[in-house]
C-alpha cells in the first residue's frame, strides 16, 4: 500500500493577514516592542493552536536537531515549539523594519568581506540561502555598500500582498524581490545580466521545486532529506561564484554572515550528478552549522523531511 504523498509546502498557503501586520507595526512604532509583543501573543497562540502541520513540524524539527546534537537542556516539547512560533511572528516585524530601513543599523554584525572582494572585482553571483532568520537585513549591507544590488528569487503566488505591503514601506530598497515558479530561459537571461552588471542573486536552497525541478537527498540533523539543485545549476550557467548568506539572531540584534562556497560550479557532463550531490551536500552541511548556532531561527514550517521522494527528481 503506497503512502500518501506530502503536501508540498506552497500548497499549504499562508495566514499572514496583512492587516494585522500594518496594525501590529503601529504598535511597535507608536508603543515599543514590549507593548507589540503583549498584542502579538494571543496572535501566535491562536496560530499555533489552529495550524495543525505548522505544530507538528516545528515539533519534528526540534526534535531531529536536538536528537542528532543535544542542543536543548531537555527534549523539545510543546511550549519550546511554541517559542518558535513566537520567534518566528517577531522576524517578521524585523522583516518588514528591515524593508523600511527602521531596524537599528547598530543592532546587525555584518561579515561582509566575501562581498566586498567580490565588488572590487566589478562582479555578482549566486547566493545560496535558506528561510532562516531576517534575511531582509542584507538591506542593511546595501544601505552600508553604495552598490550592492541584490534580487531574491522567491515563490510569492500566495503572499502578493504581503510583498505589496514590503514595496509600499521601502520602493527605493536595493534589495528586490522576483517571483518565480520554475527557472525559465526568460529567467535565466535576465538573473544573467544582472550577475554581468556586478549585480546578486539569491535563490533559497532548502525548499523542493514548485513545479517538478530536480532535487538530490543527503542528510540533514540525522535524516536524508531532499534539497533542490536549481542554485548550483544557475550558477553554473550564469558561469560565477556560489556564496552562502544567513541572517540570524546574536544577542539583542542579528548577525549578517556571507561565505564564498567556491569560485565557480562545475557540472561536468560525465560527473553531473555527482557534483550536484557534493554542492548539495556543502549547502546542508553549512545549513546544520546555521540551526546549531541559532536553533529557532530556522523557519521551515511543513513537513520538510517528506518532501521530495519522487524517484524521477532524485535520480
Amino acid at each position: 500500500m503506497t503512502a500518501p504523498a506530502a503536501t508540498h509546502w506552497a500548497a499549504l498557503g499562508e495566514t499572514t493577514c496583512v492587516g494585522g501586520i500594518r496594525f501590529l507595526c503601529a504598535i511597535e512604532r507608536w508603543l515599543g516592542r514590549w507593548p507589540f509583543r503583549l498584542c502579538l501573543a494571543p496572535v501566535v497562540l491562536l496560530h499555533w493552536l489552529g495550524n495543525g502541520t505548522a505544530r507538528r513540524a516545528s515539533r519534528e524539527y526540534l526534535q531531529r536537531l536536538h536528537a542528532s546534537h543535544r542542543v536543548f537542556a531537555r527534549a523539545p516539547g510543546r511550549w519550546l515549539s511554541l517559542r518558535h512560533f513566537a520567534l518566528f511572528a517577531e522576524t517578521l516585524l524585523d522583516k518588514l523594519l528591515a524593508s523600511h530601513g527602521r531596524y537599528p543599523a547598530a543592532r546587525v554584525q555584518v561579515q561582509r568581506e566575501a562581498m566586498l572582494e567580490q565588488m572590487a572585482r566589478g562582479e555578482g553571483g549566486v547566493i545560496v540561502t535558506a528561510h532562516i532568520g531576517c534575511l531582509e537585513l542584507c538591506q542593511a549591507l546595501a544601505d552600508q555598500v553604495p552598490g550592492f544590488r541584490l534580487t531574491a528569487l522567491v515563490h510569492t503566488a500566495h503572499a502578493e500582498d504581503f510583498n505589496r505591503l514590503l514595496a509600499r514601506l521601502n520602493p527605493q530598497a536595493q534589495v528586490r524581490l522576483l517571483q518565480v515558479t520554475e527557472l525559465d530561459v526568460a529567467t535565466a537571461c535576465l538573473l544573467g545580466q544582472r550577475v554581468a552588471a556586478g549585480e546578486f542573486v539569491a535563490i533559497a536552497g532548502d525548499r523542493v521545486p514548485v513545479h517538478g525541478g530536480r532535487c538530490v537527498t543527503t542528510p540533514f540533523l540525522g535524516r536524508p532529506a531532499a534539497f533542490p539543485v536549481g542554485p548550483y545549476v544557475l550558477a553554473a550557467a550564469l558561469g560565477c561564484p556560489l556564496f552562502a548568506m544567513a541572517c540570524t539572531h546574536a544577542g539583542n540584534g542579528y548577525q549578517l554572515r556571507f561565505e564564498r562556497m567556491c569560485e565557480r560550479v562545475h557540472l561536468p557532463r560525465a560527473r553531473r550528478q555527482a557534483a550536484l550531490h557534493a554542492h548539495v551536500r556543502d549547502y546542508a552541511a553549512w545549513l546544520e552549522r546555521q540551526v546549531l548556532a541559532a536553533p529557532l531561527d530556522w523557519f521551515n514550517f511543513f513537513p520538510f523531511w517528506e518532501q521530495g521522494h519522487d524517484d524521477r527528481k532524485t535520480r
